[in-house]
């Protein structure tokens, strides 16, 4: 059976009232910046025209961000669309953050004390499991702005349009129809038979997800790692960006680079780093992880 492309041409969105989150959420400009267009998630974009404005999508929710004066975060959706439950959800408003963070070994880490002066209020946002499983069978040997290239692709081609530029994710039923050929055309390369694995297993597996978030991680870990393409990395972000499993702690390039050289890793392998990770910053081991990452991406930067 085939699928329809949509047509890249959008229509225009009439969009509700600005809200504030509850609890309030507060967040300097390069904080909130680095939560969206960080690594994390590869759907977010600032809107042109309207600086600190942030548009992006989540299962079938579009929705805008923006910092009032005082640094609180406000957020909008369509009128008569999207769900404020979920993006309360998406952005973590059920966990206690303050709690987590100080139970970091901030106190005796002085490297990750700094990162965390640096980035106050970041946290880890809780995506959908599917889109982020697929976002990261993206992410191999990519950076932010070729991922977002490829989600972007997919989504325009064969997701649902929901105004305004933007599309939704269209799930692995669809993807497992369009084909490994299509999903090349969408700039995957060799992910795309990845991807088409994966779409063509998760298709017909119901279950999978709840088996994933239910499973202790070592376990939801292995269930992940089962499937076409999906590492150690890949497994590590899929859990704690999309199943909230926050001991999770994913090494990349830039988390190998700071562990050789503020925690005397050099040479170690990402297998290694990643068990030292977990035992050093505990059951939150994810969360150091992003203040981590933060920072050598900001230190990149500055160079």
């Amino acid at each position: 059976m085939g699928v329809a492309q949509t047509c890249f041409c959008f229509f225009r969105v009439n969009w509700g009232a600005w809200q504030v989150f509850s609890p309030p959420l507060y967040l300097g400009n390069d904080v909130l910046g680095e939560l969206l267009d960080g690594g994390q998630s590869f759907r977010w974009n600032q809107v042109d025209g309207e600086f600190a404005v942030w548009q992006g999508v989540f299962g079938r929710n579009l929705v805008q961000l923006r910092l009032a004066g005082d640094g609180e975060v406000e957020f909008r959706l369509p009128s008569g669309r999207g769900s404020d439950s979920e993006v309360q959800k998406y952005f973590g408003q059920d966990q206690d953050w303050e709690k987590l963070i100080d139970a970091l070994p901030w106190r005796s880490d002085l490297h990750l004390h700094e990162c965390m002066e640096r980035f106050p209020g970041l946290r880890i946002l809780r995506q959908p499991f599917g889109e982020t499983l697929f976002s990261f069978l993206c992410s191999s040997a990519k950076q932010i702005v070729q991922i977002k290239q490829c989600c972007l692709e997919v989504a325009q081609r064969f997701g649902e349009d929901l105004g305004s530029g933007s599309y939704a994710w269209p799930g692995w039923s669809v993807l497992a129809d369009v084909g490994e050929r299509a999903l090349r055309d969408c700039k995957l390369g060799y992910r795309a038979r990845y991807v088409s694995g994966v779409a063509r297993v998760l298709s017909d597996d119901d279950d999978f997800e709840t088996r994933v978030l239910e499973s202790s991680f070592k376990h939801a870990k292995n269930l992940l790692m089962e499937l076409p393409g999906v590492g150690a990395k890949v497994a590590d972000c899929v859990l704690l960006f999309g199943a909230g499993k926050l001991e999770a702690f994913p090494v990349d390039t830039w988390v190998t680079k700071v562990m050789s050289r503020v925690y005397g890793l050099a040479g170690w392998k990402a297998e290694s780093i990643a068990l030292f990770g977990t035992a050093h910053f505990g059951s939150a081991a994810g969360l150091a992880q992003q203040f981590l990452f933060a920072d050598e991406r900001r230190l990149s930067k500055k160079g």
